[in-house]
């Protein structure tokens, strides 16, 4: 077993302005909760202070050079010395101080354990339209085509076995790899727990990464079709 039980993974692209906060916050988790573990940003090219603020926070950062979110954390889980693997994303949008949830199930022998953030969004967190259509539209096509309860399928805070995630092959380097990796775990017969999270606004000012309209059919064309294809 490795020394280190997690890795707190986030992918980054230009955080300056929540990502030392965020790595802070999974610090003191870890410090709190006595988890050996580190805090591991991948860094998609940022052209602002994030890496060092990332670093001066208390964060080992690796560098990801191929550009997109699944890019970034394919890079960042190929990375991360953790047995098991926290992801989220370092916009304050998640709450990196309480992962004892995940943590457990893990322990339990959880290998995918994901956040569920319909139950708890914050005034402002979410746009109408994902919440009402995106997100339970694509949740509700990725249940039937992979077989599976879960019913947030676009959550970033997720925990998962590190090993078993590299064995699963996971290339989508878009916003995709959220649909990817819960259908690979679910198709390998994984059992996933699903936990209530909550999600806060963006902390950020400035547009967001995702973009509606183009990640939604990226979602839409890899649950149809790209899904039944391996991996180069």
């Amino acid at each position: 077993m490795s020394e280190i039980e997690l890795t707190i993974l986030m992918p980054c692209l230009n955080e300056e302005q929540t990502v030392a906060q965020c790595v802070r916050l999974a610090r003191q988790f870890l410090e709190g909760s006595g988890v050996s573990g580190e805090v591991l940003i991948a860094d998609n090219g940022s052209t602002d202070n994030s890496a060092s603020l990332a670093k001066e926070a208390g964060a080992r950062v690796v560098d990801i050079a191929e550009r997109g979110y699944g890019n970034a954390l394919i890079g960042g889980i190929n990375a991360a010395h953790g047995k098991y693997i926290i992801m989220g994303d370092c916009d304050m949008s998640y709450d990196f101080l309480h992962l004892d949830g995940f943590v457990e199930k893990l322990r339990e022998g959880y290998p995918l354990v994901m956040g569920c953030r319909l139950d708890n969004i914050a005034k402002g967190a979410m746009p109408f339209s994902h919440r009402y259509i995106g997100v339970p539209v694509l949740s509700f096509l990725g249940r039937i085509r992979f077989h599976t309860k879960v019913r947030d399928f676009h959550c970033g805070l997720r925990g998962f076995d590190s090993e078993k995630a590299r064995a699963l092959g996971l290339c989508c380097g878009g916003m995709e790899f959220a649909t990817d990796i819960i259908g690979k775990f679910a198709l390998s017969g994984a059992k996933i727990a699903e936990i209530p999270v909550t999600l806060s606004p963006d902390g950020r000012s400035g547009k967001p990464h995702l973009r509606t309209i183009r990640d939604g059919l990226r979602h839409i064309r890899y649950i149809f079709f790209d899904s039944r294809k391996k991996c180069k």
